[in-house]
């Protein structure tokens, strides 16, 4: 069933191979398991529960909270040539009426639909249509430990008791331990199977600026965008007239911005929307209001000008950028202002104590001195070892040292104390305080009872921080608010791994000014003006079909496109996202302006076996350059037949063209990166110093060799 699942994956979506975990979560809903799902944001979510659509007979239920985020992924959908609908209050009574029949005739195999209508339908539509399988799409929304708790999903657990037999896969971007239980038990899910993609979003820069005021930070978002010409991109703000008044900033300086707020008419709304969809605007200046719906794939940057309620809110604004794998920005401003401001906010209604908590995460993850990603990562469960070396703190480092004595004492007596205490409480007892409190428990006679007592109260708290930061320790919210010793702080407190911290500030750092780090793409020659060729042929099929241009192609299989410079079918659709419906309906194009403008000839797309024409010309003795200006085709092409020829044994050695040295160096990549997806993977980790077509060479040598189990796209 896997391998009819990559056929479809091949053919729908153009790409060769599953991201990690994908395969298995398919194989278990095929099974017909309920399965909860957590991965990042551009983590290939929908695939989860879309191919298992495809495979299985009859309807899958997509629930999905917003008209904008049905209206997208049905459009990408139906794009890919998969039959989807939607039924929301956006269609006429015969449009639904219309729908439902086609479900009823199996012409359709996504529906989406939200938690509202889905319960009121339960009985009167759903037990009519031949459902196959429930897919609950953000379901962080069902529990109340999620950052955007909705009411309305709490009626989900009725699908498990009205429709036992039919499983439920529920998917998510961002949710913490506490979350992920709850999700669970709020849709009352037996025993599911569990997956937890790596949360790690590496082409994410992430950046802190603190302590600048509003007027500063304007002018300095404007610079920033004034480096990023044509570059999408998303500003949240706390307040609604922040975003109007910084929208009209941006357009004084001509960036066409606009702006997107609750308290804006509807229509207003969805066109500000439907114009950063459609590039038509560079800029959204919003509030949080603004983003769940948005799939725009080419998101180049998101800032923050305000300091965001809780990580997990956070997380999922910044995972907006960058979504194709593409280098894209972060930049998160932050002072003490927003803090009093949002505290005074947390405070308020029933889940008061969480919300403060969650913000103080949130502040300690803006004053870090270590490692941004690997607060975040360890946020969600990951202990990364080593620093991102993309985000502030790891281009200015602090001061480090050896603490793991320090930790050892922290830890020890948390579990001397059953873990059953706070940070407050902690710090006490390592300090030797003599509360009341800390003597009726019996902790003033603990082993460990005043054994930091050398250090201030704040030092301690600095020092936790880290402990919570570097994924040591974490925050039990459904327990208490209870400090929880996780397996890496079990390593460090037996001896088997040593912790790193940092020296204590009292203050927050000035911030850094750091010049904008441009990204560096992996072309050719002309490939940027090729790239924006291809991007301008991009947007005028978009425009003639009505559909966001990033469902034609992403950004990054236009800059693969740009780099390797396909000259034919075979070529095209090795392009990462190039599967066959879309080469039929836009492949020839493309080819059209990577052949006028590379090379200056008209394209013929053919059938015919262009490698074994490179042979001929081969045999009698041209070089690769008088091939190449003799079949009008570009020399890395022709360096791609003699690979392929050479694994067919029709030629027998290609150590002219690719020296021992340069194999080694491809084999030594190979080694850290395991199985390749593209060339391009090798390419990055070589730095450049090895031209595609050499890797080319020398990946087939290898493979002829027997030396590694390789893909080679």
């Amino acid at each position: 069933m896997i391998s009819q699942a990559s056929a479809l994956l091949k053919k729908h979506y153009g790409y060769d191979q599953f991201r990690p975990m994908q395969a298995e979560v398919i194989q278990c809903v095929i099974d017909k398991k309920d399965v909860v799902v957590l991965m990042p944001t551009g983590g290939g979510k929908s695939i989860c529960f879309q191919i298992p659509a495809l495979l299985l007979p009859g309807l899958c239920i997509v629930v999905s909270p917003l008209i904008s985020l049905m209206k997208d992924q049905v459009d990408a959908l139906n794009s890919n040539d998969i039959p989807a609908a939607y039924l929301n209050s956006s269609l006429s009574f015969k449009e639904e009426e219309n729908i439902i029949l086609q479900c009823l005739n199996g012409q359709i195999k996504l529906l989406y639909i939200s938690p509202e209508r889905m319960v009121q339908e339960m009985n009167r539509l759903l037990t009519r249509l031949p459902v196959r399988l429930f897919a609950i799409d953000e379901a962080h929304c069902i529990s109340s430990w999620g950052h955007d708790f909705r009411p309305e999903y709490t009626q989900l657990k009725l699908l498990k008791e009205n429709f036992p037999s039919i499983p439920v896969i529920a998917l998510t971007a961002t949710a913490d331990k506490t979350t992920r239980r709850d999700i669970i038990k709020q849709l009352n899910l037996p025993n599911p199977e569990v997956f937890i993609a790596s949360f790690n979003r590496p082409n994410l820069s992430l950046s802190v600026k603190s302590g600048i005021k509003p007027k500063e930070r304007v002018k300095d978002i404007i610079e920033f965008i004034a480096d990023r010409e044509n570059e999408a991109g998303i500003i949240y703000c706390l307040s609604r007239q922040t975003t109007e008044k910084l929208r009209d900033a941006l357009k004084a300086k001509g960036i066409k911005a606009g702006c997107y707020h609750a308290g804006l008419p509807s229509d207003e709304r969805s066109k500000t929307q439907d114009d950063f969809i459609n590039d038509k605007l560079q800029v959204v200046c919003a509030t949080v209001a603004f983003g769940m719906g948005i799939d725009k794939s080419n998101v180049r940057w998101v800032i923050h000008f305000n300091l965001p309620k809780n990580i997990e809110g956070y997380y999922q604004e910044i995972g907006r950028a960058g979504r194709d794998g593409l280098n894209s920005d972060t930049i998160l401003y932050y002072n003490i202002a927003d803090l009093v401001m949002l505290t005074k906010f947390a405070q308020e209604g029933s889940l008061a104590k969480i919300n403060l908590e969650k913000l103080r995460r949130m502040q300690q993850f803006a004053e870090a001195d270590i490692c941004r990603r690997k607060i975040l990562l360890s946020y969600f469960g990951e202990t990364p070892h080593e620093n991102c070396g993309n985000c502030d703190v790891c281009e200015n480092p602090r001061k480090h040292f050896d603490g793991t004595l320090l930790v050892q004492k922290a830890l020890s007596a948390m579990m001397r104390m059953e873990e059953k205490v706070g940070t407050t409480m902690l710090i006490d007892v390592l300090r030797g305080s003599s509360k009341g409190e800390l003597i009726e428990h019996g902790y003033n006679k603990i082993k460990t009872y005043g054994a930091g007592a050398d250090l201030s109260f704040a030092a301690w708290e600095q020092y936790i921080l880290q402990m919570l930061n570097l994924g040591l320790i974490e925050i039990a919210y459904d327990e208490g608010f209870t400090l929880k010793i996780t397996e890496s702080g079990k390593e460090v407190l037996y001896g088997k791994r040593q912790a790193d911290l940092v020296q204590p500030q009292v203050k927050i750092a000035e911030p850094i000014e750091r010049k904008a780090k441009r990204r560096k793409f992996a072309e050719q020659g002309d490939g940027n003006s090729l790239f924006e060729a291809l991007r301008k042929l991009r947007k005028q099929i978009a425009d003639k079909e009505r559909l966001p241009a990033y469902i034609i192609f992403n950004d990054a299989s236009l800059r693969e496109m740009a780099s390797e410079k396909p000259l034919t079918e075979e070529e095209m659709l090795a392009i990462s996202g190039v599967g066959q419906l879309k080469f039929e309906k836009y492949g020839q194009e493309f080819l059209t302006v990577i052949h006028e403008l590379c090379y200056g000839i008209s394209a013929k797309l053919t059938k015919v076996n262009t490698v074994e024409e490179t042979l001929i010309l081969y045999k009698q003795n041209l070089s690769v350059d008088e091939i190449a200006l003799k079949r009008n085709l570009s020399v890395t092409t022709i360096y791609s037949h003699i690979a392929q020829l050479y694994l067919k044994d029709d030629i027998t050695s290609i150590e002219n063209y690719v020296s021992l040295d340069e194999i080694n160096s491809v084999k030594t990549a190979l080694k850290a990166i395991g199985k390749i997806q593209k060339l391009k993977d090798v390419f990055d980790f070589l730095n450049a110093e090895i031209n595609y077509f050499k890797i080319r060479l020398a990946l087939a040598y290898i493979e002829k060799n027997g030396q590694f189990n390789i893909v080679d796209n």
